[in-house]
């Protein structure tokens, strides 16, 4: 009599376009142990309804893998028959974990976190990793300054940033970036272009896509240094040899209770306390207490986190209408960042709350993040979304917009007032140097 075949282990996986993906390629693509049978998708817009596609799902997939709203979850655990549910997606607080776990295990599903040793890749060459607590820590000033450090010592650097797939998976599965050009060649989206832009004027190439193990290959050929860029505070995808995370004391007790910035700032060897220069005594007190007690070890840095106008004088008097970085003030509740700090020490006359007068997606947005402060996401992950940003702008009474996301946003969106550009950058304080201090740590690093 033949071998029973033992039954795969019906797996869905919950994520938000990123993380997700990578679990599957890492862990679960190739093991016939296991049958992925949906993805659930969060966060993000417009991603429920498309599928994971074949080419990227490998030969147990013929059909691809279908992606569901994660609001079908436990409608899916039951009808499935699902085993297990796999959380992969990152800037939730700890009661938000347990409170999907307790909806997959009511269900009939057991609920797994899939860790580091699991899910990062080694690389061939040094690996440089930044990531945070919470999203809008300060990672991407941060890494423009090692990556500044690196050059400057004569290493050749290659950034790599964490995923935001939103369009065709199968043709981003390997994106390179070098120029703003190849921006338009790949179609990206504002959020996108807040991330890879930067980079480009300052002359770095970004890799970027879904599957990590074939952009590590490609940006190995590259550098001599690869430098990880996360996103919101996720965990990174390749094994650090250097580990860098930002911790942001305006939002003090953060570090301790979101997942898994907490299980970064455990893992850190370097740790920078970001915006210091807007942070009280009690709120520092507060964020260094959480790093003496969860990495004692961990080499600290204290730092300011400037705002510059590109435009001064523009500001001062007039009725402003600030425009500030999507996930950071929606998921990552932060009520305001740059553009709003810029804002106010320019000399407004006020700021106009863009709130009243939101239309279509963008609305929708404030009903789902009602703590959102009076500034306006520059939400743009589908063209129609861009639309209802640039409506929106249309209808504020102000009579300049603060533009205070990292990107020349009036090359996307048409905006009908003059507009203001805020930068904001990284100034350590208190620490030393703290390129030297990455370079020291990657002069050990066996060859």
């Amino acid at each position: 009599m033949p071998p029973i075949e033992p039954r795969r282990i019906r797996t869905l996986i919950m994520g938000a376009a990123g993380r997700d993906f990578h679990n599957f390629n890492t862990v679960l693509r190739d093991d016939p142990r296991y049958d992925v049978i949906a993805f659930t998708a969060t966060q993000i817009p417009d991603i429920a309804g498309r599928a994971y596609p074949a080419e990227l799902a490998g030969p147990l997939y013929p059909d691809g893998i279908p992606i569901y709203s994660e609001s079908e979850l436990e409608l899916l655990v039951r009808e499935r028959a699902i085993d297990q549910v796999l959380f992969s997606y990152s800037d939730v607080s700890h009661a938000y974990v347990m409170d999907r776990a307790s909806a997959a295990l009511s269900a009939g599903a057991d609920f797994r976190l899939l860790g580091p040793g699991a899910t990062m890749l080694r690389s061939r060459r040094p690996v440089v990793a930044v990531t945070a607590v919470r999203t809008g820590c300060g990672k991407s000033q941060t890494t423009r300054v090692l990556v500044t450090a690196l050059r400057q010592a004569g290493r050749q650097v290659v950034v790599v940033r964490h995923p935001m797939p939103y369009g065709d998976l199968a043709a981003q599965a390997v994106q390179r970036f070098a120029t703003l050009d190849d921006l338009e060649l790949h179609r990206v989206t504002i959020e996108e272009r807040e991330e890879y832009e930067p980079h480009l004027q300052a002359g770095s190439v970004v890799f970027a896509g879904v599957d990590y193990q074939r952009i590590l290959a490609a940006a190995e050929e590259e550098a001599d240094v690869v430098l990880w860029d996360g996103g919101n505070n996720d965990l990174p995808f390749y094994a650090p040899d250097v580990h860098v995370v930002v911790l942001d004391p305006l939002r003090p007790g953060h570090e301790r209770t979101y997942y898994p910035g907490q299980v970064n700032l455990r893992m850190a060897d370097i740790a920078i306390i970001n915006k210091v220069d807007g942070a009280t005594a009690e709120q520092m007190d507060e964020v260094r207490r959480s790093l003496d007690e969860l990495n004692p070890t961990a080499q600290r840095f204290e730092a300011e986190s400037p705002v510059s106008v590109l435009e001064p004088g523009r500001i001062a008097g007039r009725r402003v209408v600030v425009v500030e970085d999507g996930p950071s003030v929606t998921h990552g509740e932060m009520k305001f960042g740059a553009g709003l700090v810029a804002a106010r020490a320019e000399g407004a006359a006020a700021i106009v709350d863009p709130r009243p007068y939101a239309v279509g997606s963008i609305a929708a947005t404030y009903a789902e993040f009602p703590n959102t402060g009076p500034v306006l996401p520059a939400m743009g992950y589908s063209p129609a979304q861009v639309r209802d940003l640039q409506e929106t702008l249309a209808r504020v009474p102000a009579d300049v917009v603060v533009i205070g996301t990292p990107i020349d946003l009036v090359r996307l969106v048409h905006i009908d007032k003059p507009t203001v550009r805020v930068q904001y950058d990284l100034r350590v304080v208190d620490g030393g140097d703290l390129g030297a201090a990455v370079l020291n740590r990657l002069e050990r690093v066996p060859a």
